[in-house]
């Protein structure tokens, strides 16, 4: 799949699905995009929830200027790009610039080897993806979740949509008490250490539970895949009892089965 088709595919993704079971698709939501990359998923988010107020952030300059062409071409005006990167401090950091493209996609209207840029530098992602490069280094600023949302007068995130490659836990880590007032979360986690140093699945989940969150997809089959969680107190709130306990049984059986028929065709 390219660009274009990703942006314009009418199918709900996974994360997509959930929200829209969980959220009216004209609520005034408060989303936030971190690790946008090119700032496909902003778009598709803007489209998804019209009355939405959406922050893109994403310190790669060469990833933010494609954010903005793409904001014009798509003419989405809810997306408030941010030429930052999200951490546990404020300041500035090292951020390790990735590049390359696989042989199956050397055609493709998609830029392969920019989704993989970090503030960690590269351990097993390079192994397992041999055409990976990471040749440059540069300097980004950084800031937290709690001093952007105090700065900005931002009272809550309704949903954080979250890929920086290892580096997930830092940026929760950054919200302090503020994490209360976040109410659902998709990231990326990985199983084994992609990142030098970076957080695995059962240090996410503890963090996560640690703070009132409950898991409701669980896509952490092999060495990485994403997570939806969601604040308990407020689905019990949206959504009620049997819908969280019906979610939590159906992500338990459908993880496992999944997890145990990969096995099997191996």
């Amino acid at each position: 799949m390219n660009r274009q088709a990703f942006i314009e595919n009418p199918a709900p993704e996974i994360q997509e699905k959930l929200l829209l079971a969980i959220e009216d698709s004209q609520a005034p939501l408060v989303i936030f995009d971190i690790g946008a990359c090119e700032g496909e998923s902003s778009i598709r988010y803007a489209r998804l929830f019209p009355n939405a107020q959406l922050y893109a952030f994403e310190p790669l300059p060469s990833n933010m200027e494609r954010v903005q062409q793409l904001l014009r071409q798509y003419q989405v005006t809810t997306v408030s790009p941010q030429a930052l990167c999200l951490s546990d401090k404020a300041g500035e950091t090292k951020f390790y610039v990735s590049s390359g493209k696989p042989e199956h996609a050397a055609d493709a209207d998609w830029d392969y080897g920019n989704k993989s840029s970090s503030i960690l530098p590269p351990a097993k992602t390079k192994e397992l993806h041999r055409w990976l490069k990471f040749e440059e280094a540069i300097t980004v600023p950084t800031t937290t979740l709690r001093q952007f949302c105090a700065e900005k007068n931002i009272p809550r995130i309704d949903f954080i949509h979250m890929d920086v490659q290892g580096a997930e836990l830092m940026v929760l880590q950054g919200a302090g008490d503020f994490i209360q007032h976040v109410n659902m979360i998709w990231l990326e986690v990985e199983a084994v250490e992609l990142y030098k140093g970076q957080p695995l699945k059962k240090d996410v989940e503890d963090f996560m539970q640690q703070r009132g969150f409950v898991k409701l997809e669980d896509t952490v089959y092999t060495t990485a895949g994403d997570q939806f969680w969601v604040r308990r107190e407020y689905i019990l709130r949206k959504k009620g009892k049997t819908f969280l306990w019906w979610r939590k049984g159906f992500t338990f059986f459908k993880f496992y089965y999944k997890k145990i028929r990969r096995n099997l065709l191996k």
